[in-house]
C-alpha cells in the first residue's frame, strides 16, 4: 500500500483510475479505524516518534479525489469534501453536541468529546476528554488519560508531508486557551498552565534549577509549565517577547489526579 500511495503522489494521472483511488480510500478507513497513524509512537521511553509521511499523502490526494457534498445532521447543515463521523455509540466514544469529528480521524473507547472539533489524520488514544471549543487539528496525535482543557487548540500539520504533526503525551493536562502548534511535543504528564503557547521555535526555559535550560517545540514529561517572557534586543530597543518557563515537576508517585492537584497548588498555575 505504501507504494501504491507513492506512486500516486508522483504520478497524479492515475488518479483517474478508480482501482488507484480505492486504494486512497482503503488508507482514510484505517486511519478512521485506528489501525494507521500518521505518526507511530516510539517502542521505548528513550525513543523517537516515527512521521509515516506515505499517509499524509494520502490524505493529501484523498482531498483531490473527494467531490463536494452537502450533508445534513439534524438542523446543521455542511457542505464539504470529507463527510463526518457517525459511529460513536458503537466506538463507544461520547460525542456531547455539537462535537464534530471528520471522517479519517481517530477516537478510541472512552474519549470524550465536548463541544469541539477533531480533523482528519488525527488520533485521540482512550479516555482522552477533548474539552468544549477546543480543537485537534489534522494529524495531532494525543496520547492517553489526556485532557484538552476549554478552549484548547492543538494545531494541524498536513504539509509538507515530512513535517512531525503535534504529539501530545500520555497523562498530560493542557490548561485553558493553550496553543499547541508546528510539531510541538508535550512529554508524558506534563501540565501546561492557562495560555501557554507552544511553538515549534517557541523557547521552553526550565528554570527549576540554579541555571536556566533552554528546550524548543519540546516539554519534557512531567514539567509544569506557565507563560513567561524574556528580554530580547531590536533595533528599536529592549522587549519582552513570550516564552514557556518550567517551573516544578509533577510527582511520578502519586495518583495522576493527585499529583495533578499537588502540581498546580505548590506551583500556583491556573488552569
Amino acid at each position: 500500500m505504501t507504494a501504491q500511495i507513492e506512486n500516486l503522489w508522483i504520478n497524479r494521472e492515475l488518479l483517474n483510475d478508480p482501482i488507484s483511488t480505492q486504494v486512497i480510500r482503503d488508507v482514510i478507513d484505517q486511519l478512521d479505524r485506528g489501525v494507521l497513524r500518521v505518526a507511530t509512537p516510539p517502542a521505548s521511553e528513550s525513543g523517537n516518534w516515527t512521521v509515516n509521511e506515505w499517509v499524509k499523502k494520502a490524505i493529501l490526494l484523498y482531498f483531490i479525489t473527494q467531490q463536494m457534498k452537502t450533508e445534513e445532521v439534524g438542523i446543521f447543515s455542511f457542505h464539504d469534501k470529507i463527510p463526518l463521523k457517525t459511529n460513536f455509540a458503537e466506538t463507544k466514544v461520547r460525542a456531547v453536541p455539537p462535537a464534530v469529528a471528520r471522517y479519517g480521524s481517530y477516537q478510541a473507547p472512552g474519549v470524550i468529546l465536548m463541544p469541539s472539533y477533531v480533523n482528519i489524520g488525527a488520533y485521540v488514544d482512550e479516555r482522552t476528554m477533548v474539552d468544549t471549543w477546543a480543537t485537534v487539528g489534522s494529524c495531532a496525535q494525543i496520547g492517553k488519560d489526556v485532557h484538552l482543557s476549554g478552549g484548547v487548540g492543538i494545531g494541524g500539520v498536513l504539509e509538507p508531508p515530512q513535517a512531525a504533526p503535534v504529539i501530545v503525551e500520555d497523562g498530560a493536562f493542557i490548561g485553558s486557551r493553550c496553543i499547541v502548534v508546528e510539531g510541538a511535543r508535550i512529554g508524558k504528564r506534563a501540565v501546561l498552565g492557562a495560555g501557554v503557547t507552544i511553538t515549534g521555535s517557541s523557547k521552553i526555559i526550565d528554570v527549576t534549577g540554579t541555571k536556566p535550560v533552554e528546550y524548543k517545540g519540546y516539554v519534557p514529561a512531567n514539567s509544569v509549565v506557565i507563560p513567561g517572557s524574556y528580554a530580547k534586543q531590536f533595533p528599536a530597543g529592549e522587549f519582552h517577547v513570550p516564552c514557556a518557563i518550567i517551573i516544578g515537576q509533577r510527582k511520578s508517585s502519586t495518583d495522576l489526579k493527585t499529583s495533578l492537584n499537588d502540581a498546580l497548588r505548590e506551583n500556583n498555575v491556573s488552569v
